[in-house]
């Protein structure tokens, strides 16, 4: 009976050593095999996490002067060029008249005061003297205007006439200028937009087919031309405009002032 548990004793010691060393063998298999269901996970997992990261790093803010600069690229550099060019020198002819518009005004009422005072008290040569001192086209023609006073009232009229006429081209200078600009920006937006569509059916003609991706890149750049040409066209006429209005108040001026500086030198006349 003895011999028969330590014999039972030895195979169960056996078995038992053998099952270790199969489990043991089997083990590296079993993390292999575990090892590589889990290798695509992580890397989707990496994948999906460094995704977002490389987004959020090439991602920039955009602005609005960043869109206007990508915009004007895509529309060409030789029509959006001339279309800038158009912005640049109307602009800068605008802000020269605005300036020197408002050099030009002047206090009629206050001139006319002096000019009266220097006739009671110096005569024409001192009233000649206050529109020589004096800044704008009004003080001008007032002095045209007194220096022919030798003859004769009609004559003095006719004088404030002829040179108003003349201070009126100097006012309305450069005008023609920012006109031209004003009418020419948008030609040249609508010209970009017929090379565009020209491109675009180019396009269509040489692949055999009508494909939106063909055909929207041309058209778009078209487009493009033709908004920054109206943009330019809209902003160069609002100050086209406000000029005219300068214009007009000063014309309103110099006719109103002229007919008061006849009334002053009748007045003048009649007490020599």
């Amino acid at each position: 009976m003895k011999k028969f548990f330590a014999f039972l004793a030895v195979i169960v010691i056996l078995g038992f050593g053998v099952s270790t060393q199969v489990s043991a063998q089997d083990q590296p298999e079993a993390i292999a095999e575990t090892v590589d269901s889990l290798a695509p996970q992580q890397d989707t997992i990496t994948e999906e996490a460094v995704v977002p990261v490389a987004e959020s790093e090439t991602e920039e803010p955009t602005t609005l002067h960043k869109q206007i600069k990508a915009k004007f690229i895509e529309g060409g550099a030789v029509f959006m060029g001339f279309v800038l060019l158009c912005l640049i020198f109307g602009l800068a002819l605008a802000i020269e008249r605005i300036i020197y518009l408002n050099l030009s005004k002047t206090n009629t009422d206050s001139l006319l005061d002096k000019i009266e005072e220097a006739l009671e008290t110096g005569g024409v040569e001192a009233a000649k003297e206050v529109c020589r001192n004096t800044r704008g086209p009004v003080a001008s023609i007032f002095y045209q205007g007194l220096d022919r006073m030798d003859e004769g009232i009609e004559v003095v009229e006719k004088s404030i006439i002829s040179y108003g006429s003349v201070q009126m081209g100097l006012l309305e200078k450069n005008l023609g200028w920012i006109s031209l600009f004003i009418a020419v920006a948008p030609m040249l937006g609508f010209m970009g937009t017929v090379i565009g569509m020209i491109q675009a059916f180019d396009a269509i003609r040489i692949a055999g087919d009508v494909n939106a991706g063909l055909v929207a890149g041309p058209i778009g750049v078209a487009l493009i031309t033709t908004l920054f040409g109206l943009v330019v066209a809209i902003i160069l006429q609002f100050f086209y405009n406000y000029l005219l209005s300068i214009i007009d108040s000063i014309t309103n001026s110099m006719e109103d002032a002229s007919i008061s500086l006849i009334d002053l030198l009748v007045k003048y006349n009649i007490k020599k």
